[in-house]
Parts: C-alpha cells; structure tokens; sequence
C-alpha cells in the first residue's frame, strides 16, 4: 500500500474520534453558537441524589415534561422545581441520551424547539435559549441550579444542546 493510503486511514480515524467525544469536565467552554446572555454555569456541582423522590416531593414543581428524541435518542423527564427558595432543573432516573461533544443542558422560550427549527440537527436560534451548564451525564436523575435571575415562566422547554455542532439532541416542554 501506498503512504497515501495510510494517510487518508489515518485522517479518517482522526475524523471519526472527534465525532464520537463522550461527555466529560474537559469540554471546550468556547460557544459556536451562544445565548445573548453570558453562559451561567453553577458554581457547585448538584449531586444526582438531590434529585431522589423525596427531595422532589418536598418541593413545588413548577412545570414538567418528556424529553422527545431531537438529532439523537433521548429519554426521561424533566421538571423545573422550587425548592428552599431556588429553582433547580431535574431530570429523573429515566432520563438518557446519546454521547455527543460539548452537550449543555439549555432552557429555551419556545414551546415546541423541534417543531420551530429544522431537522436533522434542530439548531437553535441565538437569544432563544440559555445554557445552564455542561451535561454531567447522559443518563439517570441529575438536577442543574437555574440562576436566581433566571425566570422560569420565560423559559418554555430544557434542552440537551450540542453546543460545538449547534445539534438539539432532545428538548422536553415544559408544561
């Protein structure tokens, strides 16, 4: 075989590794696509067992959906939910998605995300959304801190968002 052979092998493998990145802590922090306001992260992490049924039944659920499956398979429930005085983003143990890089977890204005964008990446639209924090996990209960400036009466639908490929992996509205 010939050494350009080897080359084209070895780009494709390349290629291919970047596109399959799981979802880590060393994700890239720079937007392709962002919210006008700044990306809010929490400062602390939640713990999946904050979001274990009886904290959950000790709190006022706000709104609630099903996540539908976007550009990948994705699965669960997620309930925006006041508790204490804060408002937090809980998905339950159902909750699953595909791996993807750079996967943020996003509250959007609109009440149906992928019927307002198009197959078969939904992107989503700069000013419709705000990125909460990388995604921790791509399955079981976890719950994301909605800042205190935050409304959530603005915010129709939580999103899982590839925010390198601008790819809505699923969106749940929130009712």
């Amino acid at each position: 075989m010939n050494i350009q052979h080897w080359l084209m092998i070895g780009c494709a493998s390349v290629i291919l590794a970047g596109c399959g990145n799981s979802v880590s802590s060393t994700q890239s922090s720079a937007p392709i696509a962002q919210s006008p306001d700044p990306v809010v992260e929490s400062p602390e992490a939640v713990s999946t067992e904050a979001a274990s049924p009886n904290n959950i039944a000790n709190a006022e659920i706000v709104k609630s959906g099903s996540f539908e499956s976007g550009e990948h398979p994705t699965a669960g429930t997620a309930q925006l939910v006041r508790r204490d005085g804060t408002v937090v983003l809980v998905f339950d143990q159902s909750f699953q998605t595909d791996n993807g890089p750079d996967l943020v977890v996003a509250l959007h204005q609109s009440d149906n995300v992928l019927g307002s964008t198009n197959p078969p990446a939904y992107p989503l639209s700069e000013g419709d959304y705000v990125v909460l924090e990388p995604l921790r996990s791509t399955s079981g209960a976890q719950e994301y801190a909605v800042p205190s400036d935050l409304n959530p009466d603005d915010y129709r639908s939580a999103v899982i968002w590839c925010r390198r490929f601008n790819a809505t992996f699923g969106a749940a509205t929130l009712q």
